[in-house]
């Protein structure tokens, strides 16, 4: 048996490490030893004497009352007698070069021309490294005996040395090393690694992210964009309310609040038909592929209101990053004013809606309420000031009003301008990805038992470019993963096995 140490353990001391591999080794085979006479052997002298000690720490003293419990000897042997035991942690990663294997370089040496022009070299050059041995061409590198791989049969030694453990180019490289000798070496480890399936499917992206930021261009009225999106679940409350619908309009950045209790295709409507009694209907909503946004249902709805409905790349939330930055301030937010009783979230959902559309907004420089509606929000301590200045403002108020919109639309793309710099720093160009490319791609969701899966699904077969490094994809073969999906380019690398 073999147990890897948490990060507890790891910081015992080579004896703690000692006593609790036999203990866990018991604890593992305890029904088997119960009852019976049986032997501990260790090469760990200190041990063997714990028994004897009168004062034990209370780590040691609780695993020796372990051990009273069973009938055995503690019997010493000398670490040069246990190499069998410390052969996984001590023993060298290397390729074992058995006899089939040696036979078949034998053949394939025989039948290489670059061998062959190698091994007539070593009669008329005696300063040459190369040699012949057991008629087999050998090497001198560093002081080693090297075999001479023929081309034939490097891309095989190569995969033997990599799949040992699916090493990295470097651990792969310094593995043949040890036994062989292959020109231009670390060129095709990396071509090896480039072409390796568990390591398209396993190993993380490096570098920058591919794909600048494309912001979403934004129209000069409001009400005419809705990004849209669920938060929760959250506590219960009394109404049976779990979740809230979120509706930003994208140019004043004004934000409703909608408690409701599911995220179903039916709440989600219900409460576009209230905003629509008040607002009418915006001319696209933005939404991510949830399943409401994504049922016939609420594609019925768009399409009978003549709504464009985007929904956002899998993976990729900062599609719509404006309902998500309201998200990332609300949960908190309502955390701290429901702690006494999280059950009561939803009577501050009100005044939370409020104050977010009265507030200054880094965007815009103005308030979402100043946008839309033209004044200043009126509250209990400005109100006689905002009834003494109303008919100054109600002449001004239209010419104004074009005024405020005009001047944030500037601020927007100024803003936004600002976050594609800050963004496109950490990119790169995204490659160029054609229909029929089969590609892997990132796995955006590790649930119960999902840890140790693979970081990509694949392989995916593009079958429709879109704008902005966009792609639908459907399976091939059989694997994990939806049959259709789509992704971004930083979320996908070429599928290329050897």
């Amino acid at each position: 048996m073999s147990k890897k140490t948490t990060p507890a353990e790891e910081k015992y001391s080579s004896y703690e490490l000692e006593v609790l591999a036999v203990v866990n080794a018991l604890r593992k085979f305890r029904t088997y030893l119960m009852g019976n006479h049986f032997k501990i052997i260790t090469d760990c002298s200190a041990f063997q004497r714990t028994m004897d000690k009168k004062d034990l720490v209370t780590r040691i003293a609780r695993w020796a009352l372990l051990l009273e419990e069973f009938d055995y000897e503690i019997v010493h042997r000398s670490g040069q007698r246990m190499q069998h035991v410390d052969a996984l942690s001590r023993y060298p990663v290397a390729i074992i070069t058995s006899d089939t294997l040696t036979a078949r370089l034998k053949r394939a040496q025989q039948e290489d021309e670059y061998t062959q022009s190698l091994r007539s070299m070593i009669g008329s050059n005696n300063d040459s490294d190369f040699f012949d041995k057991n008629e087999i061409l050998y090497k001198y590198v560093d002081g080693r005996e090297l075999i001479v791989v023929p081309r034939d049969m490097q891309t095989e030694i190569i995969k033997l040395a990599h799949e040992k453990g699916h090493f990295s180019a470097a651990k792969t490289e310094g593995v043949v090393k040890q036994e062989f000798f292959i020109p231009n070496l670390n060129k095709q480890v990396q071509n090896v690694i480039v072409n390796c399936v568990p390591c398209i499917l396993t190993n993380k992206k490096s570098g920058k992210k591919d794909g600048f930021l494309n912001p979403i261009p934004k129209e000069d009225v409001p009400l005419s964009t809705y990004p849209v999106d669920f938060i929760g679940p959250l506590p219960s409350t009394n109404k049976k309310y779990q979740h809230i619908l979120t509706i930003v309009d994208a140019f004043t950045k004004f934000t409703w609040l909608y408690p409701v209790r599911s995220t179903s295709a039916e709440d989600a409507l219900d409460k576009l038909k209230v905003q629509q009694k008040t607002f009418g209907n915006p001319k696209r909503i933005i939404t991510d592929r949830g399943s409401a946004f994504t049922s016939k249902a609420f594609g019925d709805y768009c399409t009978n209101e003549n709504i464009q409905h985007f929904q956002i790349t899998t993976g990729v939330p900062r599609g719509n990053g404006q309902v998500e930055r309201i998200h990332r301030t609300l949960i908190p937010v309502l955390t701290k004013l429901s702690i006494a009783d999280s059950t009561k979230w939803f009577k501050f959902v009100d005044p939370l809606q409020r104050i977010l559309n009265s507030t200054f907004n880094r965007s815009t420089k103005w308030s979402p309420f100043e946008l839309l509606i033209g004044v200043t929000m009126r509250n209990k301590e400005d109100l006689h000031l905002r009834n003494l200045l109303m008919e100054e403002m109600m002449e001004e108020l239209q010419e104004q009003r074009d005024e405020l919109r005009q001047d944030a639309k500037k601020n927007i793309q100024k803003i936004q301008a600002e976050n594609k710099r800050t963004y496109d720093r950490k990119c790169r160009n995204a490659p160029s990805y054609q229909r029929g490319d089969l590609v892997v791609i990132q796995r955006t969701q590790f649930g119960t038992g999902l840890k140790l899966s693979p970081r990509f699904l694949g392989p995916y077969r593009i079958v429709k470019v879109k704008p902005r490094n966009r792609y639908d994809l459907e399976k091939v073969g059989n694997h994990d993963g939806p049959k259709l999906t789509n992704s971004s380019a930083d979320l996908m690398k070429f599928y290329s096995p050897g």
